[in-house]
């Protein structure tokens, strides 16, 4: 993996770009989120993606009910289980999501320069001149002139089932707007944005409190992905939420920024949430065009340098219907991971696209070809400026134990954790070899009965590039006294072996607790 590592700064023989590229037991460094519904939810189509390298699996409850996403949910603890690979469960709240409600479910078709009128009237029937939706203060919070976007769920941008509206005029709680395009709306479920106007809902609503505290609770789920993310009260809220929830007060938030109020907010809600999704579909269209790629560098930066994954959206739209992605998205998609993106989110690709698994797989290739690429060493100098000096004890070891490894040239690094926060800080300097994550458990009690920490913190890695966490036994110490005593060590270089990553000669980075003391040692691999 880091033999064959290149720089787009120096020249790269042409003919070298033609080189089949070496399958790995880590398709990539960098993760995928896989959103997961009718195309994605059989136990054979779950077991393709993970075995394609899905790590996270996404639940959107703005459409489908409980029941539904439990079924999936169980077909992928199957398949899970069958392919040996962990995955992590990320829930998506609805949030003050705007929709046209198509009761009839029949095809509207609109007309470019036609007239058509935005209700809260949901008894009405929806057609080409009327649309019901689920909002009153839509008439208050709009103005002449103003754009609203209509489009199918998940929508691609390239559907002709998408239509721009321009404000007209406002009369009374209806909203007349004139249709910029021709299009058809087909299906039952069609959000509604409207540009860069402030929509007056919670962000956690009603319905979302109730899903996050049956199915979330049920499931004990790794992330919460807390949709039109606005400001940083509404990540310290839902944290409050979740404190009151049992397991869940270990779950991650994960802020969602889908518009210019949460742009505007970006700094204080990063400190708050414990990662961030940027929602490149809404945001492409609060944002003019030009002003898309600017947020996206400045935004993963950002994220970087907190040390906090941050998750992209939108890559490969085309894939829904076809089997190849399109230039520009193969481009995107590596890009994405030279700015420093941890992870790519997946949505209408795999939950209603014909080619689940074949997308994962393909984003997978694109972005382990650009890992080798990244200019780590240029990456490395700007994040230890930016910490500057003196370092925390915990950031001084992280940083040095990924210099030592890139210095030896390593095959590995192997950080052991309680917390995950060690292995986290060292993937935040973005070594070019995997980080395998040893988690210890922690035993804990509460007089009556005994229960093991470490399975949250395990499956919450699996959202960070580069980390592939390892549960290890928690009768093994960290660190073997005797000769006799197998340390959780072996076992973790074991795994790796098993893996294909690490060989005899090769040299491992170990990173773990001794007494106090932080150490970070090279070991050489016999035969």
């Amino acid at each position: 993996m880091h033999s064959s590592h290149l720089l787009l700064e120096e020249p790269i023989r042409m003919a070298s770009i033609l080189e089949p590229s070496k399958s790995s037991f880590f398709p990539a460094l960098t993760k995928i989120v896989g959103t997961l519904g009718p195309k994605s939810r059989s136990v054979e189509t779950l077991s393709g993606c993970l075995k394609s390298g899905m790590s996270v699996a996404r639940f959107d409850f703005s459409w489908g009910d409980a029941d539904y996403h439990q079924e999936t949910l169980d077909n992928l603890k199957i398949a899970v289980k069958s392919t040996k690979k962990l995955c992590a469960v990320m829930l998506d709240t609805v949030g003050p999501e705007l929709q046209v409600i198509n009761k009839s479910e029949k095809a509207i078709t609109l007309k470019a320069d036609g007239l058509v009128t935005l209700t809260p009237n949901q008894d009405q029937e929806a057609s080409s001149q009327v649309l019901p939706i689920n909002f009153n203060g839509l008439a208050k919070a709009v103005k002449k002139g103003d754009t609203i976007f209509v489009g199918q769920y998940l929508f691609t941008g390239s559907e002709t089932t998408s239509v721009w509206l321009e404000v007209d005029e406002v009369k009374g709680d209806d909203v007349i707007c004139l249709s910029r395009n021709a299009a058809t709306l087909a299906g039952s479920l069609f959000t509604l944005h409207a540009s860069q106007v402030h929509i007056d809902l919670p962000t956690l609503t009603e319905k979302d409190k109730e899903v996050i505290s049956t199915w979330g609770v049920q499931n004990k789920i790794d992330f919460l992905s807390l949709s039109y993310c606005r400001h940083a009260e509404d990540v310290r809220q839902t944290r409050e939420m979740l404190k009151k929830l049992g397991d869940l007060s270990q779950t991650q938030i994960f802020a969602k920024i889908e518009n210019v109020e949460g742009l505007n907010h970006f700094d204080e809600i990063l400190q708050e949430a414990d990662g961030i999704i940027l929602s490149r579909g809404n945001l492409g269209i609060d944002l003019p065009p030009e002003k898309v790629f600017l947020f996206q560098k400045a935004a993963l930066y950002k994220c970087n340098m907190a040390g906090k994954p941050a998750v992209l959206t939108r890559v490969v739209d085309s894939m829904t219907d076809n089997l190849r992605p399109t230039r520009a998205e193969a481009t995107d998609v590596a890009n994405a991971v030279l700015d420093g993106s941890d992870a790519i989110l997946l949505g209408a690709e795999t939950l209603r696209g014909l080619y689940p698994v074949e997308t994962i797989s393909t984003v997978g290739r694109i972005c382990a070809e650009a890992e080798k690429v990244f200019n780590q060493d240029l990456y490395f100098k700007r994040t230890v400026k930016y910490v500057g000096e003196p370092m925390s004890h915990l950031e001084s070891i992280a940083s040095s134990a990924v210099r030592a490894a890139i210095k030896v040239k390593a095959s590995v690094i192997i950080c052991f954790t309680s917390s995950g926060r060690a292995a986290r800080l060292i993937a935040k300097y973005r070594p070019t070899m995997p980080v395998i994550s040893v988690v210890i458990p922690r035993v804990k009690t509460n007089q009556l009965k005994w229960s093991f920490s470490g399975a949250f913190e395990a499956r919450q890695s699996l959202i960070v590039r580069g980390l592939f966490p390892m549960l290890a036994d928690p009768r093994h110490p960290a660190e073997s006294t005797s000769a006799t005593n197998e340390s959780v060590l072996k076992v973790a270089l074991d795994h790796g072996k098993q893996a294909g990553v690490i060989k005899s000669h090769d040299r491992v980075v170990v990173c773990q607790k001794v007494g106090d003391a932080s150490v970070v040692k090279i070991i050489e691999l016999e035969d």
